[in-house]
């Protein structure tokens, strides 16, 4: 081979092999094709001011409106309108989470008034050793108390409704009681009621008699009206006088955890015997401990 020849094969490796590396490098420093077309409609999606931003549902949920308005419970909301027993505007609705403007109409179908006309709520004398709510600590509930045997019939042993096996059912406790506290218990199949009793925006006033030992400050009775906290949180305004030299009457309007127990503790005094004696309207009276009675129809908290 030529001198000639063998000089122009050389040049000609060494400038294929400068370009296939500036192919490489360049290859190297580019994103892949694949990506650029995603990673322009994002920015596009980005940029576009045209795209709409997502907007919060309109309206307000028609169960939570009718337990606003004290028809029923949210609960009992959703099962009247999955068996379309609500009518909002005229038009009656079947749809679980529909959402209506927060002045629609809303009245409850006939099938759903019969049926609320059917549920009852108790009035119980609970005494000491009894819970509330679930049974706990081997403490039976005071449900249990809930028998035939056990119905007051009254002075004349007179009472239009007498007690079934259905009224059972469902039935549960507006509020506390503790353990070692006597009085007022109220049971209810019926929603509206226990919004009233319990709701966050009950207003509804409940009476105890409260005997105390111990030597209270001397602002006592003007703390216990307004002036303490628990919890971190402010108590709302009470109503609290002495009745007797170791008994106190409080009138409360909220039903923190063992709120009057406390209470007394804050002040230098120890709560020795706790009664509530009134709900709203609705008085202890003469009902006897461990015995109850259905609330009225004309009766009303």
């Amino acid at each position: 081979m030529s001198a000639v020849r063998t000089a122009r094969i050389l040049r000609y490796n060494t400038s294929t092999g400068r370009r296939a590396a500036a192919g490489k490098i360049a290859a190297m420093t580019q994103p892949p094709e694949t990506s650029r077309p995603r990673f322009r409609k994002v920015a596009k999606a980005v940029a576009d001011p045209a795209t709409p931003p997502a907007t919060a549902p309109q309206g307000v949920r028609v169960s939570k409106l009718m337990a606003e308005r004290g028809l029923c419970s949210r609960r009992e909301a959703d099962g009247y309108i999955e068996r379309g027993l609500v009518l909002v505007n005229g038009q009656r609705i079947s749809e679980l989470g529909t959402r209506v403007d927060p002045s629609a109409e809303i009245v409850l179908a006939a099938g759903a008034k019969a049926q609320q006309g059917r549920r009852v709520t108790i009035l119980l004398h609970k005494p000491l050793g009894y819970v509330s709510g679930q049974a706990e600590d081997g403490h039976q509930p005071a449900v249990v108390l809930v028998k035939v045997e056990n119905q007051y019939l009254g002075r004349h042993g007179k009472e239009t409704l007498r007690f079934h096996p259905a009224h059972l059912r469902g039935l549960a406790p507006a509020g506390r009681l503790d353990i070692d506290s006597t009085g007022l218990l109220v049971l209810t199949q019926d929603g509206r009621i226990a919004r009233q009793l319990i709701g966050d925006d009950s207003d509804v006033e409940k009476e105890y008699i409260v005997r105390v030992e111990g030597t209270p400050q001397e602002n006592a009775i003007k703390l216990l009206n307004h002036g303490l906290s628990l919890d971190g949180k402010q108590l709302r305004p009470a109503k609290v006088s002495w009745s007797s030299d170791n008994q106190l009457r409080f009138v409360l309007r909220e039903g923190r955890k063992r709120q009057i127990r406390r209470m007394c503790e804050l002040v230098g005094l120890r709560v020795a015997a706790l009664k509530r004696v009134r709900i709203g309207r609705i008085p202890l009276a003469d009902l006897p401990p461990g015995q109850w009675r259905y609330l009225h129809d004309t009766e009303k908290f």
